[in-house]
This record gives C-alpha cells, structure tokens and sequence, in this order.
C-alpha cells in the first residue's frame, strides 16, 4: 500500500523512465533582498538564494546541460526536469523571462520545467508568459507559502500574507497548463499540530497539485543561523517532525503529489539539524509512522460541515419531539 503520492511514482508512471531535476541558476533574484520590500530577506534564505552553489553561474544551457550529464551517470537519469530554483524566478519583466524560459525548451530529454517563485510576484502579465511557455512543455509554478498562519509570516519574515498565496494559485489556476505546487515548512517556532493541520487544510481547499515539505532547518550565513547560535531556536528532533509530517499528510488532499519531505542543501552550507540530511531515514520513519498509525494520506482531511451537521441540533430535537 502506497500511503501518500510520491513524487518519483508519479513521474515514473507518466514517463516510464527515471526522471531527474536539475537546479539551475536563472540569473534572477527577489523583491525580498533588494530593497523592494526588504533588504533582509526570509529569515531562512542563504546568499545562494536556495539555489545551486553559485554566484557567477554559466550559461543556463550549460547548466543544465552539466546537471544532466551528472544525473545520468550518478542516478540512472533519462529524462529531466529543468528546475529555476534561485531565488524568484518571475522578478523580471516579461520579456526577459520568456526569453530564458525559452533557452530549455528544445533540449533534448527536458520533460519538463519548474519554476520557484514568491505568491506576490505573479501579476497578469507573468502568467501570460507562463501560459506561453506551458503550451510547449509541461510546467510547474512552485509557490512559497511556508505556512497558512500570519505570526509565522511574520517570524519568517516573508514579507507577504496568506492573501496573496491565495489569489496568486486561484488566477495561475485559471490559466491553461500550469500546475501549482506549494511550499511548507514545519517546526516553525509557535506551530503546533493543529497550526500545521490548518495549513494543510488550506491547502487542499485550493487548485493545488504538489507541495514540498520542508522542516525547519538552519543554513550557514542567514538570520537563521544567528539566532540559533545565540541559543534563541529550538529545532525539531527526527521523531517530532516525523510525527508532524504525518499529520500534514493525513489532512492533505490524496490526490496532491508529494514532491518532497526532507530538506536538500550541501553538507558544506548545512548547521543544523543534522537528521534533516539523511532524507532516506527520514522517508523511511514516515512510512513507519503511517503503518503504525493505519493511515494515508488524506485520511483525517474534512473541509466543511456535511448537510446533516449544517441542521443544528436543536432543531433535530424539536423535529423529533
């Protein structure tokens, strides 16, 4: 019994083939970081925007051709998802957008592309150029949500409120060809169980398709690692955020794929917790949860009063009496 959608049968069953992603690099960066709406950034991003290590990055032909070629030998690798993962790749104007979107489109064995963006940095005239480049390649637009809860925004410092994630899936939604996958963190300092069930929640309520889930983890040079190092976060050990993760899984829509649960970054930029980079201990102590828990995904998921629960009961009882 598979208990949530992975990712990797997911593409497996609609390619045949071992599919790969290569990070890459764009070439852009984000409103959170220039000045625009801060200088600071997410509490959490590295200098590197999250993206592959480098600043002064090739060409993104090259790159992905490189990130192929080391798929291929390292994985197995036959096809290929070219991934914009830097910082936010929709913060440019148009044009410049399409024109290096367009650069992966006729590489041979790209099946398709995804991009990370920001929910405040997808005007109308961004998805125009989205839906253009989806009517040739199979895309994705990856939205940074993080959580549902506003204090935890806050904290974050994400510069943006669950409204803006909200309208931004509800318009890229209606446009032809994109599918949406969100971003989560959990371990987030005041979240709870329920907090996390919320977003989840949330979540499966909206056109949603994928969602990364990510705990809580600490890069070098971030605001992140500071406060850490002044002893001022408390990090979630292996088994809290197995525990957590499978809450979010058990209130999330069964049909949304699950695109990640582990944090991914280099050894080199990695603090802390250290469980969070042995991903395939971490998969294996969810599937343990869920088999110990009889669960799946989507099991405890409810959006709404049923039309009997929408009688009130006391007008049940007058009727019967």
């Amino acid at each position: 019994m598979e208990r949530y959608r992975r990712y990797s049968r997911y593409l497996k069953e609609k390619y045949g083939v071992r599919v790969h992603r290569v990070a890459l690099q764009g070439g852009f960066y984000c409103p959170n970081r220039d000045g625009r709406l801060s200088k600071k950034g997410c509490i959490f991003c590295d200098v590197y925007g999250s993206g592959p290590l480098t600043l002064r990055p090739a060409s993104i032909r090259e790159q992905l051709r490189a990130g192929m070629e080391r798929a291929r030998k390292r994985y197995g690798a036959k096809k290929f998802i070219a991934y914009f993962q830097a910082f936010t790749n929709t913060y440019q104007r148009p044009e410049v957008l399409r024109e290096r979107f367009s650069q992966v489109l006729n590489i041979e064995d790209v099946v398709e592309i995804s991009i990370g963006t920001r929910p405040d940095c997808l005007p109308e005239e961004i998805l125009d150029v989205l839906e253009g480049i989806a009517s040739k390649k199979t895309l994705w637009v990856e939205i940074g949500l993080e959580s549902s809860h506003f204090s935890s925004l806050k904290w974050l410092r994400r510069n943006h409120g669950l409204a803006d994630f909200v309208d931004a899936v509800l318009r890229a939604s209606r446009r032809r060809g994109l599918s949406i996958a969100a971003h989560v963190i959990l371990g987030i300092p005041g979240e709870g169980r329920e907090e996390i069930r919320e977003t989840a929640r949330l979540i499966s309520a909206l056109p949603v398709k994928g969602v990364k889930i990510h705990p809580l983890h600490v890069l070098r040079n971030t605001e992140l690692e500071r406060i850490y190092a002044r002893g001022g976060l408390s990090l979630l050990s292996m088994e809290e955020f197995v525990s957590l993760a499978v809450d979010f899984l058990e209130n999330l829509r069964e049909d949304i794929v699950i695109m990640r649960i582990s944090g991914e970054r280099s050894k080199e930029l990695f603090v802390a917790p250290p469980w969070a980079l042995r991903k395939q201990e971490v998969l294996g102590k969810i599937e343990e949860e869920m088999e110990r828990r009889g669960s799946w995904q989507g099991k405890s998921l409810k959006l709404g009063l049923s039309v009997s629960e929408c009688i009130p009961l006391k007008e049940i009882v007058r009727f019967e009496g």
